[in-house]
């Protein structure tokens, strides 16, 4: 039997590092904490993760520090990092990325959209890590059979609507502008009109919408939109 992924969190923050290991090890991770820039290499040379969740702002070493030089071990240099942090400054992503962050996300974040993110960098860089079933509230997506279920029922949807519904469910409770979705979907070198995402969504809505069913995609005036979790 496989072993489950294995999950680093480097937080030392005590109850921000216990909701984290409680709520991945629900999620069916292995994981381990460490509290300072110095513990979290030690432990990463004890056993590779196959991904580091990992505080900017730590004693004794800093997050870009420890990313460096996770990098430049042969072991870690391809795992997977994901940096948390309360920096905000537009300079202060980019250093975290050019240092060798896959991902980056502000504090305060919410649950469901870090475990959603962190599914979303494994698909991307270790895809025999990564889960094909994705589940929002009551719908699941099966991305390897193209297939969609809510409560059970099966969703018959087109192949545009199928990357959407795949990209909002990738961030929960995240707002998308039109034009981001067009970049997600489309991809931003075709010239699509912003009005063609409504018409995808009308599409969307309709097939997940049965009955009674409570519509899950939340339309933000003047922003976007966004699934709930």
């Amino acid at each position: 039997m496989a072993k489950a992924p294995y999950v680093l969190v480097v937080e030392d923050e005590a109850a921000l590092a216990d909701l984290l290991r409680y709520n991945l090890e629900k999620e069916g991770y292995r994981v381990s904490v460490a509290r300072d820039g110095e513990e979290a290499l030690v432990v990463a040379a004890e056993e590779t993760p196959d991904l580091v969740v990992l505080d900017w702002m730590l004693p004794k070493a800093p997050g870009v520090e420890v990313c460096r030089r996770l990098r430049g071990r042969q072991d870690t240099r391809n795992t997977p990092i994901v940096m948390l942090t309360a920096r905000v400054e537009e300079s202060d992503r980019i250093r975290g990325l050019d240092t060798g962050a896959d991902d980056y996300i502000t504090k305060p974040f919410s649950m469901s959209e870090l475990l959603a993110r962190l599914r979303a960098v494994m698909r991307r860089i270790r895809p025999g890590l990564a889960d094909d079933k994705i589940v929002c509230g009551d719908i699941v997506m099966d991305r390897a059979q193209h297939r969609v279920k809510r409560r059970g029922r099966e969703v018959r949807l087109g192949p545009t609507e199928f990357r959407i519904l795949d990209h909002l469910m990738q961030h929960p409770g995240r707002v998308f502008s039109r034009e981001q979705l067009l970049d997600a979907v489309w991809g931003s070198d075709v010239y699509v009109e912003a009005r063609t995402v409504d018409v995808h969504i009308g599409r969307l809505r309709k097939a997940l919408m049965v009955g009674e069913e409570a519509d899950p995609i939340r339309t933000v005036r003047s922003a976007g939109y966004a699934i709930e979790d």
